[in-house]
C-alpha cells in the first residue's frame, strides 16, 4: 500500500504520543484516553564537550534518537502508527541551532543551554556603561508610565543560560552563519523548531510562544521578537521563525518517516509542558520540577509579573485567545550533583539516597555548595564540600547534597512569596528528584506547605500529550484533563522549620564564603 494511503481495515486513532527531549534523555510515551501509559521508550542524550565550558549536541544523533524512541514506544505498546491521533513535542529550552534556509545544512552543532562559551561576553556586557544607561532610561520610563513592560529592561542583566549572548557569539565567530544571514538565508531554531523542520521535510518552520519566551530574545509583553535587544547584540532580525499557538495543527510528519503521516498537534517548552501536565491551570497554582535543574513555576494568569533578581516572566502557553503567563525561578545542578555523587560511588542506586540521609540525625556540619547559587549568575563558581572531618562518611556527604536542594528550594520559595502578589495554591512536584522522599519531606517542612507528587513523574511528556490531545479533539477540555490526574503521595509538614535553622544557617554561611 502506498505511503500514507488510508487503510480501510486499520484500527481507529485512539492514542496520543508525548515526546520529551530533555537534557539527559529523550523519552516517548504512548497515552490512551485515560492518560495511562501504554508503551514507552527512552534513550540517553549524549552531550559533547569540545572545549572546556562548551556543551553541544550532535543534531543528527538527536534526530535519530527522536525518531527511534517514537518507533520503539509505539511498537512496545503493540500498536500501529495509524492508531496515533497526534504527536506532542516537549523540548529542553534555550538549546539552539542555526542552519542554511535553502540547503537545511546546520552551521554548527546544537549549542546547549548549559554552554558557557559566552561567559566573557556576558561579563563585559554586565559591566558595560551602555547597560547602565539602558537601566536608567527604562527606570525613568517605568516611573513615569507605571507600565510593567519597562520594568524588566530596567534591571536587565545577561547570563550564560540565555540564548541571546550565545547567538551573538555565533554571528561574531561563525563566518558562514554571518554570510547566510546577510543574504536572508539563515534560520534560527530551538530544538522544537528544528525537529518540526525535519519532521515535515522543511515545509514547516515555526516555534510556539512557550519556547520563544524561554529564549530571552522574545518580548512576552508585546509577544514579538525583541528588535532593541537584537540591534544591541548585532543579531539579524531575519533569522527568527514565526510564533504559533502551543496547541496547534503544525502539519503532519513526512509519511516516509513512519509509513503514515502523524499529525503534529503541539510543541511546548519542557517546564511549561510539565506545568500543563500537572494541570496547574489556575492563578496561584505552583509547580516544582526537580530534574537536572530545579524550576519553580507559578501560574500568574493573564498578568505578567516582572521582578528584579531571581524570578523572570514567561509565557506558559497560548491556546486560541487564552494566553497564560508564568513566573519562574530556577536552581541549577540538582540532578547533576546527585548523578555526580553516584559516578564517584557514594551510592549505587539513587533509591538508596533518602534512606542514607534519614539514617543519620544531621550532616555533622558538612555543607555542599552547588556550582551556581540560587540567585547568582557566576558561571565560574565551582561546587564544593565544606566542614569535612575524619568522622565524615558517605551518609553525611549524601545528606549534605540533598539538604542543599531543600535549602535552595526554601530560599526560592521565600522570594516567590515576597515578590509574587498572588495567593499560592497547591504545590505539585515532578521530575526524577521528586521520587526522593527525604527531599520532598524536608522541602514541605521548610516551606510549611503541602506538596503533591503525581503517580507519573514524567510530566513534560504528559503535558505535551495533553496539549496535542486537546488540538486533535482526543480530549475535549481542561476539566476532562483534571479528572485524569493521579496523585501518588502527599507530603505534609511534619517538623517546625525552626528545627532546621542551625543546619540552614551553617549552609548559608558556607555559601557566603564559597566565592572567596
Amino acid at each position: 500500500m502506498p505511503c500514507g494511503q488510508p487503510d480501510s481495515g486499520a484500527a481507529p486513532a485512539r492514542y496520543v504520543l508525548g515526546v520529551d527531549v530533555g537534557s539527559t534523555v529523550v523519552k516517548c510515551h504512548v497515552y490512551d484516553r485515560a492518560a495511562a501509559v501504554r508503551g514507552s521508550s527512552c534513550r540517553k542524550v549524549e552531550s559533547l564537550y569540545p572545549r572546556p565550558g562548551w556543551v553541544e549536541l550532535d543534531p543528527e544523533v538527536l534526530w535519530s534518537q527522536f525518531i527511534g524512541v517514537i518507533k520503539e514506544a509505539v511498537q512496545a505498546a503493540g500498536l500501529h502508527m495509524r492508531q496515533i491521533a497526534g504527536l506532542g513535542i516537549s523540548t529542553q529550552r534555550g538549546t539552539f541551532i542555526t542552519w542554511h534556509k535553502r540547503t537545511g545544512k546546520p552551521f554548527h552543532n546544537f549549542i546547549s543551554w548549559q554552554d558557557l562559551r559566552s561567559a566573557e561576553l556576558v561579563n563585559s556586557w554586565n559591566k558595560s556603561l551602555l547597560l547602565k544607561v539602558i537601566h536608567i532610561i527604562f527606570t525613568v520610563l517605568h516611573f513615569l508610565t507605571g507600565n510593567d513592560r519597562y520594568l524588566a529592561p530596567s534591571f536587565l542583566t545577561f547570563s550564560t543560560h540565555q540564548t541571546s549572548m550565545k547567538l551573538s557569539w555565533v554571528f561574531k565567530n561563525i563566518h558562514e552563519a554571518q554570510e547566510a544571514a546577510r543574504k536572508n538565508n539563515c534560520c534560527f531554531g530551538t530544538v522544537d523548531t528544528w525537529l518540526l523542520y525535519r519532521l515535515t521535510k522543511g515545509s514547516v518552520y515555526a516555534t510556539d510562544y512557550s519556547n520563544a519566551s524561554s529564549t530571552g530574545i522574545f518580548e512576552p509583553f508585546t509577544k514579538c521578537w525583541n528588535p532593541t535587544l537584537c540591534n544591541l547584540l548585532s543579531i539579524p532580525m531575519s533569522i527568527y521563525p514565526p510564533v504559533k499557538d502551543t496547541s496547534f495543527n503544525f502539519g503532519s510528519t513526512d509519511c516516509e518517516l513512519f509509513g503514515v503521516p502523524i499529525p503534529i498537534k503541539a510543541v511546548v517548552a519542557d517546564q511549561q509542558s510539565a506545568m500543563f501536565g500537572e494541570c496547574c491551570f489556575h492563578p496561584g497554582d505552583v509547580k516544582l520540577t526537580m530534574g537536572t535543574g530545579g524550576f519553580w513555576n507559578v501560574n500568574t494568569g493573564e498578568h505578567l509579573f516582572a521582578s528584579r533578581g531571581s524570578l523572570y516572566p514567561l509565557i506558559g502557553w497560548k491556546i486560541g485567545e487564552e494566553v497564560v503567563y508564568l513566573t519562574e525561578g530556577s536552581i541549577s545542578d540538582i540532578g547533576t550533583a546527585i548523578k555526580w555523587a553516584q559516578d564517584i560511588e557514594l551510592f549505587t542506586n539513587v533509591d538508596e539516597t533518602a534512606e542514607m540521609a534519614q539514617s543519620i540525625a544531621d550532616s555533622q556540619g558538612v555543607c555542599f555548595i552547588p556550582g551556581l547559587q540560587v540567585s547568582g549568575n557566576d558561571p565560574y563558581l565551582c561546587a564544593s564540600f565544606t566542614g569535612l572531618k575524619p568522622s565524615t562518611n558517605r551518609n553525611h556527604l549524601v545528606r549534605a547534597i540533598l539538604e542543599s536542594v531543600t535549602f535552595r528550594n526554601k530560599l526560592l520559595y521565600d522570594i516567590i512569596v515576597k515578590k509574587v502578589h498572588i495567593p499560592l495554591q497547591t504545590i505539585r512536584a515532578d521530575g526524577g528528584v521528586s521520587n526522593n522522599s527525604f527531599v520532598m519531606q524536608m522541602t514541605s517542612d521548610l516551606i510549611n506547605k503541602k506538596i503533591e507528587k503525581p503517580a507519573n513523574a514524567d510530566m513534560s511528556s504528559l503535558g505535551a500529550a495533553f496539549l496535542a490531545g486537546l488540538a486533535s479533539g482526543f480530549w475535549t477540555d481542561k476539566e476532562q484533563l483534571q479528572k485524569l490526574r493521579r496523585i501518588e503521595a502527599v507530603f505534609e509538614p511534619q517538623k517546625d522549620s525552626e528545627e532546621y535553622r542551625p543546619a540552614m544557617d551553617a549552609w548559608l554561611q558556607a555559601m557566603k564564603r564559597s566565592p572567596h
